[in-house]
């Protein structure tokens, strides 16, 4: 089975497709080695580490509830914790176990994708992603990218742009 064969790329491919972002489905690539972080992902497209979008999911916890958190963080920098807590009005924000992730997104860390989840969840887009033409995001394998644009990715995941990194 190739990556593109992969049942959470497929996903991904599908989830792109149903929301009219028909090139960015379209632009999937499977790369010849895994690509984990940001870095390396950065290093394998040719492209700086600001324009890759990591898909971080942390565990947000609400006086009344816990709810999975999606981060797209642009690759320069890192998520701070306390001001994602702020932004969504939680108690606090967590690192979220690779348990945590898959439940909630149907993919492994290090493939996490913006789309494809088994349902919608609260989502923040980092704003430091507007200043790249492109932005590339994992599509549901550790080997698979997909381009897109700041724009786009807050249209399919419904996100909220944000100062993530404050």
């Amino acid at each position: 089975m190739s990556s593109l064969d992969h049942p959470a790329v497929a996903k991904v491919a599908a989830a792109l497709a149903e929301a009219g972002r028909h090139e960015a489905a379209a632009g999937i690539r499977i790369l010849p080695a895994e690509v984990r972080t940001a870095a390396l992902a950065a290093e394998a497209l040719g492209v700086e580490v600001g324009a890759i979008a990591n898909s971080l999911v942390f565990r947000a916890v609400f006086a009344d509830r816990t709810a999975p958190l999606l981060a797209l963080t642009s690759g320069a920098h890192r998520a701070n914790t306390t001001t994602l807590a702020a932004l969504i009005g939680a108690e606090s924000v967590e690192r979220a176990d690779p348990e945590f992730v898959r439940t909630h997104t149907g993919q492994a860390i290090g493939g996490v994708a913006p789309v494809g989840h088994p349902a919608p969840m609260l989502t923040l887009v980092d704003t430091a992603l507007q200043a790249y033409d492109t932005v590339w995001a994992a599509a549901g394998h550790a080997k698979s990218v997909f381009p897109t644009t700041f724009a786009d990715l807050v249209a399919v995941t419904g996100g909220q742009p944000a100062d993530v990194a404050a």
